[in-house]
């Protein structure tokens, strides 16, 4: 049957349109995609350069953070080459994590938070270096303490020595004559393995000290003996298996050597020996008489 021309141009117009309709259905479909797309991909873009730029301000963070503790490393100096070296070691250890993080990117965030360990464990040392010097001043401090306190005791030991002296002294000019003994002549000579005087320190094997207690009618009869004390020139009394205690003046004082001797009011002349002396060094040597009564004199002799 064939179509009506006026049908069919009617027709044709309606398809035309519903075709047209559809076009402009898609495109305005894809205009609308695209825009969400668009606003997707800037949120998107947004997104990851706030990402970008707060990396890159952890970065920045680092950096800084390990520039101070650089500064503070070169900073801290000790008395102690031990610790020196340590400090140097470390010092290189943060030039270098300083170098690696300068040429790692931001967003590599597993070397960031690497470095960020490394930095802990650097501050870590530094501390541990501030608590090793400090105690070490803190025991040096105390250690010269102590020297000086020991020289201070060794010079009131040498002043309290001499002041004894000077006591014995004073108490042996106060005695009464006549109930004292009293010597003259006292004498210190060294000898050396020969038997012969000698003035080399390095020759001596024993010393005499040779002395005359004097006539006193009025003195006690009888037994006496008599001490002799051989000091060093730093003052330290020389010892031996012949040593031995004696109280004179209410003092207790020890004897380098003694010999007793039947005094019967006559001059007696007597010899004493200090044996085993040991190495000597060179300067005066003196050596002080008593008995239990009084001071007797003093001796000095220089051996070279």
């Amino acid at each position: 049957m064939t179509e009506d021309p006026l049908e069919r141009i009617e027709r044709e117009e309606r398809e035309k349109k519903n075709r047209n309709g559809g076009l402009k259905t898609a495109t305005i479909i894809l205009a609308v995609a695209a825009l969400a797309l668009a606003g997707t991909l800037a949120w998107v873009w947004g997104q990851k350069s706030n990402l970008v730029g707060e990396l890159e301000g952890e970065k920045a963070e680092l950096t800084q953070q390990l520039l101070n503790l650089q500064s503070d490393f070169e900073n801290l100096n000790s008395d102690y080459d031990s610790i020196n070296s340590q400090l140097d070691t470390s010092r290189e250890q943060v030039a270098e994590l300083i170098d690696k993080l300068s040429k790692t990117e931001a967003t590599n965030r597993a070397k960031i938070r690497q470095y960020e360990k490394e930095l802990g464990t650097l501050r870590s040392i530094m501390r541990g270096y501030i608590v090793q010097i400090d105690s070490l001043n803190t025991l040096n401090k105390q250690l010269t303490a102590d020297v000086a306190t020991a020289r201070r005791e060794a010079a009131e030991s040498r002043q309290a020595n001499e002041d004894l002296t000077r006591k014995v002294e004073s108490l042996s000019g106060q005695v009464a004559a006549g109930s004292v003994v009293k010597a003259r002549g006292l004498h210190l000579t060294a000898y050396n393995s020969s038997d012969r005087a000698t003035d080399r320190s390095s020759r001596v094997t024993y010393f005499i000290a040779n002395l005359t207690l004097v006539e006193n009618e009025i003195a006690e009869r009888g037994p006496i003996r008599v001490y002799v004390r051989v000091k060093d020139p730093n003052g330290v009394i020389i010892l031996n298996n012949s040593s031995t205690d004696f109280t004179v003046g209410g003092e207790t004082l020890t004897a380098s050597a003694s010999r007793e001797v039947d005094y019967e009011g006559q001059d007696v002349e007597l010899s004493i020996y200090v044996k085993d002396v040991g190495e000597l060094g060179k300067g005066i040597y003196t050596a002080e008489a008593y008995t239990a009564k009084a001071f007797l004199g003093r001796a000095e002799v220089m051996l070279r």
